[in-house]
């Protein structure tokens, strides 16, 4: 089934659109709040993101380069603003298409499926690439990009949680009390700083990019989408 993201202000369209996509095996879950909406991405596994531009407390066009921050997935703008700048800028941000309201619900599911079409062929070819970052349970090690980590048994708590969660979010609170060697007494704060040795370490090997990144509020999350 696909899941769609939807982040929109005005519940009755929202309301409408949810009970069109439904019928074609969508999944939707909906969010008033950018902010709400954003959390709700690193929570759970979208396909896609239908993304409104007026927004309370952030723009939609704001909303975007935060949403890439986390995440390559699909986004299609369905704004009233009938600026030519807002579309330009929306696809320059990131933004896979452009449905100026009103439209009917039929060419939005057109449009989704054919989104979806390419991108799942993308996804594909990335799938056969080995896996970046390797848990062997049995020796206690991971590996990055085929090269052993040398880790303590806290970063080797913390990394492999990381894995388990890949493209999820992971609170600095979860990190801290399921791992087996960090002492209870231990300060959330000292999940920052094994984190950031982590990093280092994984710098080594690769530097020029990020793969543990923060989640203002909430805690950390592993991704391999570079």
């Amino acid at each position: 089934m696909i899941k769609i993201l939807i982040i929109e202000d005005d519940p009755e369209l929202a309301l409408i659109l949810t009970n069109y996509l439904t019928k074609y095996d969508m999944e939707v879950i909906g969010a008033e709040d950018p902010y709400i909406g954003l959390s709700l991405l690193t929570q759970h596994e979208f396909d896609l993101i239908i993304l409104d531009l007026t927004l309370p407390g952030m723009d939609g066009l704001e909303v975007i380069p935060k949403i890439r921050e986390i995440s390559n997935i699909p986004i299609i703008i369905s704004s009233a603003r009938d600026d030519i700048t807002d579309k330009v800028i929306g696809m320059e941000r990131g933004a896979d298409d452009y449905m100026p309201k009103p439209y009917d619900p039929r060419e939005l599911v057109t449009r989704i499926k054919t989104i979806l079409r390419r991108t799942h062929s993308i996804e594909e070819k990335v799938e056969k690439k080995e896996e970046l970052f390797v848990a062997d349970l049995k020796s206690h090690s991971i590996t990055f990009k085929g090269v052993f980590l040398e880790l303590t048994a806290a970063e080797y708590d913390i990394l492999g949680m990381l894995i388990q969660h890949k493209n999820g979010s992971v609170s600095r609170e979860q990190l801290l009390y399921e791992s087996e060697h960090i002492d209870d007494d231990s300060s959330i704060k000292n999940i920052d700083v094994i984190i950031s040795r982590i990093r280092q370490k994984i710098a080594k090997i690769d530097s020029e990019h990020v793969y543990i990144k923060p989640i203002r509020g909430v805690g950390y999350l592993l991704t391999d989408r570079v």
